[in-house]
């Protein structure tokens, strides 16, 4: 376990419907991601719900079609067994989250309740402009570690940054479902990399990030009272990051939300297809859309993977 301050590196209750089919060009002083060597397998998580919001449990892989760049993909490998989850926590703790770092620890309790103590393991990391791991990826845990209580919120914020080693650190659990846990109020103000550059990443190795918006009712977008300002750290590239890897944006305010976003997280984890087809090859992004052939079923899965690169590299 390492200790607050070992440097790893870093490079009510709302969902957010932003989706896009590919991350947004990129200014000119915008980091440049360069991706080597070849995807040959492509991985996908798909959730599926009918029109009342229900999850569906009981498809074959004849009631899904893929389509890569609009190319209708063979699905050759198929599964919708339940497997333990791998979750890493992931918590802000520079200094815009003075006051709120409390409720994003109640947020994680209720992360952590409703996960399996048998099967599911997690980790937790924090970041200001640095990410620094708490506790390695564990099994049994229910509590937070007692250093997360003497916290003290400091610094600024690189959280674009932080989610992408997070992304990097937990796609290496093999034989599980993955995820990175976000519990931030949106503020970003250090990061390297961009919305979209994060996005792309998770999104090629098949990473959902959830995000826990962790705001008082002032600055949530689901208020009447909430302010504009506010409502934008919330919205835009964050949400869209989230939308583009297959997972959510929550904006929770109170305690009924936060457990219930919590417990819809870990509900989606636990009811998620494996669909598996072989990439095209053409380098670059790739736009996918997963879909059921039923009309009457919603499917959510990433929305694109990068083709002509294994292990992504910011310059």
């Amino acid at each position: 376990m390492a200790k607050r301050g070992s440097v790893i590196t870093i490079g009510v209750f709302v969902f957010s419907g932003f989706l896009a089919s590919a991350p947004p060009a990129r200014a000119q002083n915008e980091p440049i991601v360069a991706f080597k060597s070849s995807v040959d397998v492509v991985r996908i998580s798909a959730i599926v719900r009918d029109d009342k919001g229900r999850f569906v449990r009981d498809l074959s892989v004849h009631d899904f079609e893929v389509l890569d760049g609009g190319q209708p993909q063979r699905i050759f490998d198929f599964r919708r067994d339940i497997a333990g989850v791998s979750v890493a926590l992931l918590f802000d703790v520079s200094g815009s989250m003075e006051g709120q770092l409390p409720n994003a620890r109640e947020a994680a309790t209720h992360v952590l309740s409703w996960l399996d103590e048998a099967r599911d393991e997690v980790a937790i990391f924090t970041f200001d402009t640095r990410l620094d791991e708490i506790l390695d990826f564990t099994t049994g845990l229910k509590t937070l570690p007692e250093s997360m209580t003497s916290m003290a919120p400091f610094g600024a914020t690189s959280l674009y940054d932080g989610i992408e080693t997070t992304a990097r650190k937990v796609v290496e659990r093999d034989g599980r479902r993955h995820a990175v846990v976000v519990f931030t109020d949106g503020s970003d103000n250090a990061s390297r990399l961009t919305p979209s550059d994060v996005s792309g990443i998770a999104s090629s190795i098949d990473v959902p990030v959830y995000i826990f918006g962790i705001v008082p009712a002032i600055d949530n977008p689901a208020e009447n009272i909430s302010a504009p300002a506010a409502q934008q750290l919330l919205t835009g590239g964050l949400a869209n990051l989230a939308a583009w890897t297959g997972g959510h944006l929550f904006v929770a305010s109170g305690i009924a939300q936060r457990s219930m976003a919590a417990r819809q997280i870990v509900d989606e984890l636990r009811h998620q297809y494996l669909i598996a087809f072989e990439s095209s090859g053409r380098p670059g992004w790739h736009p996918l859309v997963v879909r059921a052939r039923s009309k009457d079923l919603i499917v959510r899965a990433r929305s694109g993977y990068f083709a002509g690169q294994s292990r992504p590299n910011s310059h």
